[in-house]
This record gives structure tokens, C-alpha cells and sequence, in this order.
């Protein structure tokens, strides 16, 4: 078949009408919703991990009617129980399964622990009575704060050692939030920090900007979190990359706050609208746009307000918590990416519609 200048040019025109709507949709990523609840009918939940596998994993009211960690996968949730107190809580996981979180001992203080194989381990403290453990990478390496004997500092934990990583210059106080598979770890002193090869960095805050939290980093070495204001007292999320801190905006409120990065370098975290009524939205951020989540979720429930996300995989699947406005308990949900049509998929259907549909007809009126 012969095809004329007028019909490549037309075939040209479409394919590049067919590859803008293939970047248009996967710019905008929608989602499908699953609720976690919790153990206790009528309780409260709320996720903060997930990992490449799937596995989620939160605090959720249990059947003693004290909040539990749990870990949810395949929609089966397990409680993890406590170190011998009644409340537990899980902030993190690896792609081996280890959970970190924090538990109240029998002695009512509350210790960091990690999870593995049915076993919840105290993880101890650098003096004091209190630690809690919020991330761990895939080397098994445990990063939170621990109680001193007259501080809280930021700490790592490997191979049944914890160690102090003490504070910026000028803080009496640290926390680690996060650490990568490098073993870079962030959190927050005076302002947010880096630390590596035993060497903490003060990462700054934003521009006329009083303080600063990082909350997470992807394997590129990209970090999140926020900056504080002095006064009126907002905050702004940031991203942080080869020196420079960035803000994030909002969703046209006053705050934002970024919980959490995958390595394709989507931020999530929550953020004021216009008229949030008392709650935050859950927000996706990439290439330059903040995206509410509520809008992008198709079958969320009438009224469901999706409040915060704190982490997402690296998969694009997003965990967090979300409630009603007229009520007062939180539940959990997962977010799970809805597959989009790829430019290549919508070319040939293109093609197919534009040429071959007319040589089916031109070959029936020859037959």
C-alpha cells in the first residue's frame, strides 16, 4: 500500500498527539484505595511503612483495646504485640521483613524494637529510659533517638551496638528518621542533617526560614522534610539535592510537611487547601507538581478525607491515614497505582484505527 505526503503528515501529527496524552497520563497517576482497619471493630489505625513487597506496616487498636504495631500484607493483618507493655508501634520496614517501631515495657518506660521472624527485639537506649526506632534499610541498620542521661540524641543500631550520633554544633537534642541503603542517615538537630561516615552536615532551612526536620531519603541521596517558620508559625516542605533545599508549596493553604521518597524521587506527605476544615490532604509531588491525593483516588469512599501520607515504595504504592471530618478515628489505607496505557500501546492503536480499519473495508469491496 502507498502511502501519500498528506497521510504521513497526518500519521506524524497523531503519533505526537498519541506519545503528549502517554506523558499527560502518567503525569497524573491515579489510584485505587484499600482500607486497613483496625483489629478492634470501630478502633483506629494508621500506616507509616511499606516495602517493595507490599508489606505494610502501622500501629492499629487491637482486641486488648491498646493500640498494636502490625504489619498487613495480602490482606491478612498480623499484630506484632508488645515488649511486655500494653501499646506498641511500627514506623519502618526493609525488604526483608525487619519491622523497627518503638513498645512500652513491663516497666512503663517505651524502648525501640525490631521485628523479624515472630521475635520483637529491645533495641535499648543510650542511658535513659525512652528510645524509638523510625527507619532501617536493607542492611539491617536501625536509626531513631534514644534518651541519654540528660538528652535525647539521634542513634544507629547494627549488630546488637547502639551508637550515639550526637547533635550539630550549638544542639542539646538530635533524632534520625530515615537512612538509606548507603547508610547515609538524616533527621534533625538545630536544623535537619545528614550524617555519614561520622561526619553530621547541617542541610540549612529554607530561606528566611527558622529551623528545619528531615523525615527521609532515597538511595540517590535525596532528601525531605520541612522548614519552620519563626513566625506565624508554617511550615513548608522541602526536597534537598545537591545542596540545595527546595520548596515544595502547598496544596493553597498555609502548611505542608514531606514524610517520605522513593528512588524514582516522588515525595509524599500532606498539605493545607483552601478549606481543609481542621484536616491536612495527603499530597504525591513529582516533577515539580504537588498533586492532591484525594483527587486522583477513584474509588474513594463518600466523605473519606485522605489526611497524610507518610511512605511510598518503590512501586509508586502509597500508605498513610485518612478519616471523616465528623468523626475522630484515623484508618489506614494503601493506595495502589492504577497501570496507565504507554505511548508505544497508544500509537499502534493509533495506527491500527487510522490504517488498518480502511484496508479491512478497501479489501471487502475487492473481494
Amino acid at each position: 500500500m502507498k502511502i501519500s505526503a498528506t497521510s504521513m503528515a497526518i500519521l506524524a501529527a497523531a503519533a505526537g498527539g498519541l506519545f503528549a496524552s502517554a506523558a499527560t497520563l502518567s503525569a497524573a497517576t491515579s489510584y485505587t484505595f484499600t482500607a486497613i482497619p483496625a483489629m478492634l471493630s470501630g478502633g483506629s489505625s494508621g500506616a507509616y511503612g511499606i516495602n517493595d513487597s507490599g508489606t505494610v506496616v502501622g500501629w492499629a487498636d487491637s482486641a486488648s483495646g491498646y493500640r498494636h504495631a502490625f504489619s498487613y500484607s495480602n490482606g491478612t493483618m498480623t499484630d506484632l504485640g508488645t515488649l511486655g507493655g500494653n501499646t506498641s508501634e511500627a514506623y519502618g520496614i526493609n525488604e526483608s521483613g525487619t519491622v523497627v517501631g518503638y513498645s512500652h515495657t513491663a516497666s512503663g518506660a517505651y524502648h525501640a524494637f525490631s521485628y523479624s521472624n515472630g521475635i520483637m527485639t529491645d533495641l535499648g537506649t543510650l542511658g535513659g529510659k525512652y528510645s524509638q526506632a523510625y527507619g532501617i534499610n536493607d542492611s539491617g541498620t536501625v536509626v531513631g533517638w534514644a534518651a541519654t542521661a540528660s538528652s535525647t540524641h539521634a542513634f544507629s543500631y547494627s549488630n546488637g551496638t547502639m551508637t550515639d550520633l550526637g547533635t550539630l554544633p550549638g544542639g542539646n537534642l538530635s533524632g534520625a528518621t530515615g537512612i538509606n541503603d548507603s547508610g547515609t542517615v538524616v533527621g534533625y538537630s538545630t536544623h535537619a542533617f545528614s550524617y555519614s561516615n561520622g561526619t553530621m552536615t547541617d542541610l540549612g532551612t529554607l530561606p528566611g526560614w527558622s529551623s528545619s526536620t528531615a523525615t527521609g531519603i532515597n538511595d540517590s541521596g535525596t532528601v525531605v522534610g520541612w522548614a519552620d517558620e519563626a513566625a506565624p508559625g508554617y511550615s513548608g516542605a522541602f526536597i534537598y539535592s545537591n545542596g540545595t533545599m527546595t520548596s515544595l508549596a502547598t496544596l493553597g493553604g498555609s502548611s505542608s510537611y514531606a514524610y517520605g521518597i522513593n528512588d524514582s524521587g516522588t515525595v509524599v506527605g500532606e498539605a493545607d487547601t483552601v478549606a481543609s476544615y481542621g484536616y491536612a490532604h495527603a499530597f504525591s509531588y513529582s516533577d515539580g507538581t504537588m498533586a492532591d491525593l484525594n483527587s486522583l483516588t477513584t474509588n474513594l469512599p463518600a466523605g473519606f478525607v485522605l489526611v497524610r501520607a507518610n511512605a511510598i515504595n518503590n512501586l509508586g504504592d502509597i500508605v498513610g491515614y485518612g478519616g471523616y471530618p465528623q468523626g475522630t478515628e484515623s484508618e489506614a489505607f494503601l493506595l495502589t497505582p492504577v497501570p496507565e496505557p504507554t505511548g508505544a500501546s497508544l500509537l499502534a492503536l493509533g495506527i491500527a484505527g487510522m490504517f488498518g480499519m480502511p484496508l479491512l473495508k478497501r479489501r471487502r469491496r475487492t473481494a
